[in-house]
């Protein structure tokens, strides 16, 4: 492991004009089925065990520590790999501070307090909610709003249920929440009576405030949020399996555990039971800059404020072969490479067809506030599209649309 992450990093930096190559990132999840999907070797989603679960997760540009029982120390944090050194992505962002991540998000939070994931199931995850930043400090974490794109190039088959049931129906009571955890050990506590499914539709996404109920559905999800990964799971089986009432309960202060009403008053209520719950959380692309003409579009995929505050946004550029572009942006940003093949600052990008464990690839990427400030070229070398996912810290981007916004224009 490198020793000198400062002096490593400036010169990774330097090297390719603000962009550090990341290794990827895997996590695994004992109460969940991978949908093998990620591109690992069939022979390598449970490469931790099975006792550890498969691995239904990549993380990138993480900061954030895995919250799983039996991890290992570093499980869920990104590398940075220049040469033959590699050292944490963390530890670059602590030598370097607003050289990494800029100003405002160095001078407010001392880190990069943000990070994004495919999750990736053969079938849903239980309803849950993640706490906000006042009920997570509780137990001395942090609050996980977070936000869904559904990438085309990761969903060929939708596996066995591409709906996600999100909040409550409105004129739900919260004692009938409240009745459905008394009933935890009783089966099938019936919490999903209580809500509405969507179907998720490929090439869309959704935004989601902290304490509002969801149970993601089975397509492969770009997930942009905040970096915590506190959550309490409201729904005693999924899918014939018995959920441990400990996942619903970790992320409550001890003495309240047992608490069913208090667990049941830490969900936004208004959220949950808001009868205009697509139009205030749904999102679909918008165009922000590019053309037929200029071989390239790069999009929205992620935007809207939380309280009025911009926590995350995400894009998606795609590079028509043949093309080079560069593209400024606001903030520092991690990119993942979903198709095609090319160049970043020199850099090459090339989308595996399937990883090993363990293995490096070269289609993940960080890109430092000033690199981005400047402007980073992408090239296209390859004979298909060129297409990559980033995502950005908070208020990275000024001009993002709002939550809704995709609809005009429309007839």
């Amino acid at each position: 492991m490198a020793k000198n992450v400062k002096a490593l990093a400036s010169a990774a930096l330097s090297a390719h004009k603000g962009v550090l190559r990341l290794s990827p990132t895997w996590v695994p999840r004992s109460f969940l089925q991978p949908g093998r999907r990620l591109k690992l070797h069939p022979d390598d989603y449970y490469a931790l065990g099975t006792h550890r679960g498969g691995i239904d997760e990549r993380w990138f540009a993480s900061t954030t520590e895995a919250a799983n029982e039996g991890r290992a120390p570093d499980e869920g944090l990104s590398y940075v790999v220049a040469g033959n050194e590699k050292f944490l992505l963390r530890d670059a962002v602590a030598e370097l501070g607003a050289e990494m991540v800029g100003s405002y998000i160095w001078k407010k939070y001392k880190k990069w307090p943000v990070y994004s994931k495919f999750f990736d199931n053969m079938g849903p995850i239980p309803h849950h909610m993640h706490q906000n930043t006042k009920q997570a400090k509780l137990v001395g974490q942090e609050g996980k709003p977070e936000s869904y794109y559904f990438p085309p190039q990761l969903n060929n088959v939708g596996n066995n249920f591409p709906y996600t049931f999100m909040g409550l129906e409105p004129g739900t009571k919260k004692e009938d929440v409240i009745r459905c955890l008394d009933h935890w050990n009783n089966g099938d506590n019936g919490i999903l009576d209580l809500s509405k499914a969507y179907r998720l539709k490929i090439g869309t996404g959704w935004l989601i405030p902290p304490c509002v109920l969801h149970a993601p559905g089975s397509l492969l999800t770009y997930e942009p949020q905040w970096g915590s990964d506190v959550f309490g799971m409201y729904q005693s089986m999924v899918e014939g399996r018995a959920v441990p009432r400990s996942l619903l309960t970790k992320d409550f202060p001890k003495e309240k555990q047992d608490n069913n009403k208090y667990l049941v008053d830490a969900l936004d209520w208004e959220r949950n039971v808001d009868p205009n719950f697509k139009d205030n959380n749904y999102l679909e692309p918008i165009v922000c800059s590019g053309s037929a003409k200029e071989g390239f579009f790069d999009r929205w995929i992620v935007y809207g404020r939380i309280d009025g505050e911009q926590l995350f946004t995400a894009k998606e550029l795609t590079i028509h072969p043949g093309v080079k572009v560069t593209i400024q942006d606001g903030g520092a940003y991690g990119w993942i490479t979903v198709q095609g093949e090319g160049r970043v600052n020199g850099m090459t990008l090339q989308t595996p067809a399937m990883i090993r464990f363990g293995q490096m690839t070269e289609d993940e990427v960080f890109v430092t506030a000033p690199a981005a400030a400047e402007g980073v070229t992408f090239e296209n070398t390859g004979t298909e599209p060129l297409v990559g996912l980033r995502y950005f810290g908070p208020e990275a981007q000024k001009n993002a649309p709002n939550v809704g916004d995709h609809k005009k224009g429309k007839k």
